[in-house]
């Protein structure tokens, strides 16, 4: 009774673990039940987060008329207030309490799968509720949906953390709460599953994504049973005219592909902006926000909130063009505004909404000069809204499935495809990074590349460069190099002067240019004056990922390896062969390893398990006489023989824990950790034996 007074959290997740094992199910239908479990949480979670926003709204813009003729309607001074006090409830409530739930919430969900292992504080989900509520409910000119997605996600990791989830399949659970998010959002539940392994997993051959899809339609089904079945907008009937509209669609997916390019530009200079030039309290930065965009509201009153009245005005092509391509560029500023001063609240909506005004223009436009060929306005907003998010998100195929389950017309899809895949492509060659990635890029987190770039800089020259290499002198004739070079196996040749350090580096490419010169030419050539010095030179600390980017600006496929203090002293030769082979030994490693080590973890009775006759991994805790300590200064290998392949640390008193697998050498390890270790048995027994 005392451990469940002291830690409750931890005592119910032991219990939830301990019936879990005696039910004796299998891991496949273990994350089956997990994922309906959040599908549920995430469903009742969107209904929650769309009843607040609602009644904030009705709080703030009081009146019986739809929430635009309400805002429309307000006076002057409440229209400038009521941003400003909502701003100045959500600045402290975000900066003392949970700094994640700041911006769009998406990127943080990313971070977290890509660094955390899908560790995300269970406070979270209950803070962007109310931040995100309150900055939309007050006027921010915000969507619902990002942080429909950040809540989902945070459930999902939270029941994964209370389950005492693994690593791998932490990940997992993150994934589904996003789907279960979108699907709840959008009434959309194959949109929501595509959207986890397209934005947040960003890979399609995920393993499990049966519990993705399951907690997508359980969210769905959630939404549809308390709200029925509502599309989030009124769609039109949609109607291609004639195949000639298709050439109209590919030039708006040229529109889509610059204006998204124009938001994410926009959208973070706003936010370097108030992070760098505004200098007031990162708290009341929300509240200046508000009032800029009360002030923007006193002309343009659409732009507040997620707009949906709006969008639904432009698919019935009851906005004029004027006013729909002005709406573009304030609701780019107005977004930009929110979101750079600190509210809380996602892109999502406005990206809908920017579409939406950009194909109602575009679509007014066409139609007017081409009546008998295309077809109103409306059908152009509603394929340009999908346009939008592709361009933005750079994922093309959840913004052509949302557009689609929307419409449920099959007519919609092929120029839905032709808009959404111009944008994509376009917006790409504009800026590599999405909306999303470029917050992570910003953050030095390069999330595109992560996996090959962490692994690359995890192998050192020291563990892959040759020490034996061909080698000849600086003054050997050009006749000699020839001899040399066809007569080895290697395609590069260290260039020596009389004092056995590096010169230069000689090829095969090198002498080619040469072989038909004159007979007296070659006479007088010697191999210093045919080495190539246009190279930076390797040294044993130097990691794999910086090697590479040396060969790509060489045009080398190998370099000398010489010693950090003497930058003339030659070591040996890396490889970029040997780099390779390095490299995919590494990822074989690590998916063996965190096969093995998720097999620990997520078993309460073994923790240890025999891979090799006289070899195992194996769970333990620190010892006393580690505490305080790096693994470097410990130096485990050497000391005991062992590899420490992951470390848990328990992150605050609830004893929720995070997992650093292949752990640098820099970190302390601190009482009460757990460390997987790998080696001899008798190697590990002797480590046992002085806990």
């Amino acid at each position: 009774m005392t451990n469940f007074l002291k830690r409750p959290y931890s005592y119910c997740s032991n219990l939830a673990v301990a019936l879990v094992d005696r039910a004796k199910m299998t891991e496949h239908t273990f994350m089956i039940i997990v994922a309906i479990i959040i599908g549920v949480l995430a469903g009742f979670g969107a209904i929650a987060i769309r009843l607040l926003i609602t009644e904030i709204s009705s709080l703030s813009f009081p009146g019986d008329k739809t929430l635009l003729e309400n805002i429309i309607d307000a006076p002057i001074y409440v229209k400038i207030l009521v941003p400003m006090i909502g701003g100045l409830i959500v600045g402290p409530l975000i900066y003392f309490f949970a700094p994640e739930a700041k911006g769009h919430g998406v990127p943080e969900v990313m971070q977290a799968v890509l660094l955390k292992g899908g560790l995300i504080r269970p406070r979270v989900a209950l803070i962007k509720a109310l931040a995100s509520s309150i900055t939309i409910g007050t006027g921010g000119s915000v969507g619902r949906e990002g942080p429909i997605i950040q809540i989902g996600s945070s459930l999902g990791s939270t029941v994964g953390q209370f389950f005492n989830i693994s690593r791998n399949r932490m990940k997992t659970l993150v994934g589904c709460g996003a789907a279960a998010g979108i699907a709840a959002a959008f009434n959309a539940p194959i949109a929501g599953a595509l959207f986890a392994v397209e934005i947040i997993l960003m890979d399609f051959a995920f393993a499990q994504l049966s519990p993705i899809v399951i907690a997508s339609v359980t969210a769905t089904i959630i939404s549809r049973y308390f709200e029925g079945d509502l599309a989030t907008f009124v769609v039109p009937n949609y109607q291609l005219v004639t195949s000639w509209e298709l050439l109209f669609y590919a030039g708006m997916g040229i529109l889509a592909g610059v204006v998204s390019y124009i938001f994410i530009k926009v959208l973070y200079a706003f936010e370097a902006f108030f992070e760098n030039k505004v200098k007031i309290p990162g708290y009341l930065q929300p509240a200046f926000g508000g009032i800029v965009i009360g002030l923007i509201a006193l002309v343009f009153p659409q732009i507040m909130g997620v707009g949906y009245d709006s969008i639904n005005n432009a698919l019935h092509g009851q906005t004029l063009w004027s006013l729909a391509l002005i709406l573009i560029f304030v609701k780019i500023l107005a977004t930009s505004v929110t979101l750079g001063s600190g509210g809380s609240g996602g892109i999502f909506a406005p990206s809908l909404f920017i579409g939406a005004m950009l194909g109602c223009f575009f679509g007014s436009f066409v139609h007017e000069v081409f009546p008998t060929i295309t077809a109103g306005p409306g059908a152009y907003a509603l394929v340009a809204m999908g346009g939008l998010v592709a361009g933005t998100t750079r994922a093309p195929i959840t913004a052509i499935i949302i557009v689609f389950e929307l419409t449920k017309d099959q007519n919609i899809f092929l120029p839905l495809m032709i808009t959404c895949i111009i944008s994509t492509i376009l917006s790409s060659k504009l800026s590599r990074e999405s909306i999303y990635t470029l917050k992570l890029l910003l953050r030095k987190i390069n999330l595109k590349e992560g996996t090959e770039i962490n692994v690359m800089k995890s192998i050192y020259v020291r563990d892959v460069y040759s020490p034996k290499f061909e080698a000849i002198s600086e003054t050997d004739s050009f006749i000699d190099v020839v001899n040399q070079v066809v007569s080895k196996r290697d395609p590069y040749f260290a260039v020596l002067d009389g004092s056995n350090h590096l010169s230069g580096i000689v090829s095969i490419h090198d002498i080619k240019s040469f072989l038909f010169e004159g007979e007296e030419l070659q006479n007088i050539i010697i191999a210093k004056d045919i080495a190539s010095k246009d190279f930076e030179s390797a040294t044993l600390d130097n990691n794999c990922y910086d090697i590479l980017e040396m060969m790509k600006q060489s045009g080398l496929i190998a370099l000398p390896v010489v010693d950090s203090a003497d930058k003339d002293k030659i070591l040996g030769m890396v490889w970029q062969r040997d780099i390779l082979d390095a490299y995919q030994k590494e990822i074989e490693r690590k998916d063996m390893v965190a096969t093995m080590v998720d097999k620990i973890q997520s078993s309460n009775t073994q923790n240890e398990v025999h891979f090799l006759e006289g070899y195992s991994i194996s769970e333990i805790q620190v010892p006393k006489i580690f505490v305080g300590k790096s693994i470097k200064e410990i130096n485990i290998r050497a000391q005991y023989g062992i590899d420490v392949l992951s470390v848990k640390q328990y992150v605050d008193q609830d004893q929720q824990h995070q997992v650093k697998v292949f752990p640098g050498p820099d970190l302390v390890l601190k009482e009460n950790d757990m460390m997987t270790i790998a080696g001899e048995i008798k190697n590990i027994n002797q480590l046992k034996g002085i806990i």
